[in-house]
């Protein structure tokens, strides 16, 4: 289903645009097209809010914000976060107690019997240091933190990241799910990348705090996303855009699929929304 043209005078069909950052604005290099950024702008002229609803704790997504010119509020961490760009602070954070997480790790390996799961955690804000164990991917970054398992919860955290190297993530996934139910948060933000988050944290809980202090509604609201951690950010939005690279349980539920991040997918649709607004 596509959206006819708005009016092309007065408030835009969609005020607030909600988009995530990975997999869908940003492409794979991490960097936002000239063409993202072009749509972007207009938004901004036609009147219309550009809302970041990210996996990224604050911390992390800081510097794309920057590099886009970002201003105003954003959604992090999976939606336990609401970050004020403007003045670099943090106005809402959630952390996950440490011991509940550790046994839902535990529980989660005894439901699978398929031996220990790989690790990361994110450290509490402010700070949002991303802390992992040595086999939980054969690329880590400089700026990750390796420690051994038991060290993992020494400090507070925000949240846990699991995968397991044989394993699919949708076996993971259900599993933290049943043994953790009522306790915790389970979303799939990315391939080989179960996250564990305090119990009911999502994107829409995250988007619907942002968008009451902006005073926008779900009606008003249009959101793109890629993958399962965005079911709940389509869901809450009046219309969702599923990436052409998204997942398929997000394409199943979307209003529509554009084109991949890589082919400037949300561009092409704010482009039809905003050009002439």
């Amino acid at each position: 289903m596509l959206l006819p043209r708005p009016r092309t005078a007065g408030r835009p069909r969609f005020p607030l645009v909600a988009t995530d950052l990975d997999g869908t604005l940003l492409r794979g290099d991490l960097t936002v097209s000239p063409r993202n950024r072009a749509a972007l702008a207009l938004v901004r002229a036609a009147g219309a809010r550009h809302l970041v609803v990210t996996g990224r704790p604050a911390a992390s997504c800081r510097e794309f914000l920057v590099a886009i010119g970002y201003r105003g509020l954003a959604v992090c961490g999976q939606g336990a976060q609401l970050y004020d760009a403007s003045a670099d602070r943090l106005l809402v954070s959630a952390s996950l107690d440490r011991e509940l997480a550790r046994t839902v790790v535990e529980r989660t390996e005894e439901a699978l019997g398929a031996g220990p799961l790989e690790l990361a955690v994110v450290t509490a804000a402010p700070e949002n240091r991303f802390v992992v164990t040595a086999g939980f991917t054969d690329r880590r970054r400089p700026e990750w933190g390796l420690a051994e398992r038991a060290e993992l919860w020494a400090a507070p955290i925000e949240k846990v990241l699991m995968r397991h190297r044989t394993v699919a993530d949708g076996l993971v996934a259900a599993a933290a799910e049943r043994v953790g139910a009522g306790e915790v948060a389970v979303t799939h933000s990315e391939k080989g990348m179960i996250e564990v988050l305090p119990a009911g944290t999502d994107k829409s809980v995250g988007l619907q705090l942002a968008a009451d202090r902006m005073g926008f509604t779900p009606a008003e609201t249009i959101a793109f996303g890629d993958m399962p951690n965005d079911l709940p950010l389509l869901g809450w939005a009046g219309y969702g855009v599923a990436m052409g690279n998204a997942h398929p349980d997000l394409k199943a539920m979307a209003d529509e699929v554009a084109p991949a991040n890589e082919d400037d997918g949300v561009a092409v649709v704010l482009e039809r929304l905003f050009a002439h607004s």
